[in-house]
């Protein structure tokens, strides 16, 4: 009887131990994290805007990248549904469109704009030619979903909340290195009414990226969009209810795509990146993307349209 007392009290210091060590490993992953400065898509302010005028002076410009990296060169993305609360409904099917857009997205088009975009070149670097390594626009850049359902979520998340989730991502999704992150990007998106503050007042979404033990991780906070309602997209332009949805996540994986870890890619002498050029055009319509699916998605800029004067774009060869 004594002996079988010892076993289980053994068992149960082993298990508790193991506990507490998992505990620490994941306390020491978010304790050192570094929070880069959010970008953020700013809501919609009543009435569409006109496309980015052309100007040389004010064109993207490459910012030196961090720790090397400036642009997603075989760009991969992650879908995180994150907290319980997604289990209590999903009533505009955000997830189900999410999962299709970025599904059909890569190859397309209206995303290739990025791909003149590069790293490895000098800081002020306008133009990259042939030079450099560039972002890339393959299809299937999305990887799969992960429903991280298992317990709630922050009801009204911080930054480093969302940044503490986007490694624990890239751990369920094994990128534990340093170079296995290096052209990924995690999409954490939040339940309905389970939004971080300032959605739909201030900001429709935003990227960027947290120091980690699994190397530097670029994230987008991505909210419940159609909570927001036509602040955050919701019937622009007559493209539906639901068309913030893919025009505010499109805007936020493109803007990753060409400056992964905020502020080391390309941005203009206003710190506007590529999304940010075009938000909220008149030109934001429904494009089409993997066949027979078409989306609705905003303009983006291109350093080399009109003759490297530059401009908003929907499409780039």
């Amino acid at each position: 009887m004594r002996r079988r007392y010892l076993c289980g009290a053994l068992v149960g210091v082993i298990v508790t131990a193991a506990a507490l060590s998992a505990a620490a490993g994941r306390a020491a992953t978010h304790s050192s994290m570094t929070l880069a400065k959010p970008s953020m898509m700013r809501v919609f302010k009543g009435k569409p805007g006109k496309p980015g005028r052309p100007s040389r002076s004010n064109n993207l410009s490459y910012r030196g990248g961090v720790g090397g990296v400036g642009v997603e060169t075989t760009p991969k993305v992650y879908l995180v549904l994150w907290g319980s609360q997604w289990n209590k409904g999903d009533p505009s099917g955000e997830a189900t469109l999410l999962g299709n857009f970025l599904g059909s997205v890569g190859g397309s088009s209206w995303l290739n704009s990025v791909t003149q975009y590069c790293q490895g070149v000098l800081a002020g670097t306008i133009t990259c030619g042939p030079s450099g390594q560039h972002a890339g626009n393959p299809s299937g850049i999305y990887q799969g979903t992960w429903a991280d359902n298992g317990s709630t979520a922050p009801s009204s998340p911080s930054q480093s909340q969302l940044a503490g989730e986007a490694i624990q991502a890239a751990g369920h999704f094994g990128n534990t290195t340093a170079s296995s992150n290096a052209s990924v990007q995690y999409v954490i998106a939040t339940a309905t009414h389970n939004n971080a503050s300032g959605f739909g007042t201030s900001y429709c979404a935003w990227h960027s990226s947290t120091s980690s033990s699994y190397g530097n991780i670029a994230y987008t906070n991505l909210p419940y969009i159609t909570d927001a309602g036509s602040s955050c997209g919701a019937n622009f332009n007559n493209l539906g209810a639901k068309a913030g949805i893919t025009i505010v996540e499109g805007h936020e994986l493109a803007e990753t795509m060409s400056d992964q870890f905020p502020n080391g890619g390309w941005l203009d002498r206003n710190g506007a990146e590529n999304g940010d050029k075009c938000a909220w055009s008149s030109a934001t319509s429904n494009q089409s993307m993997g066949g027979n699916s078409s989306f609705p998605v905003q303009p983006l800029w291109s350093n080399a349209f009109n003759n490297n004067n530059g401009g908003c774009v929907l499409s780039y060869p």
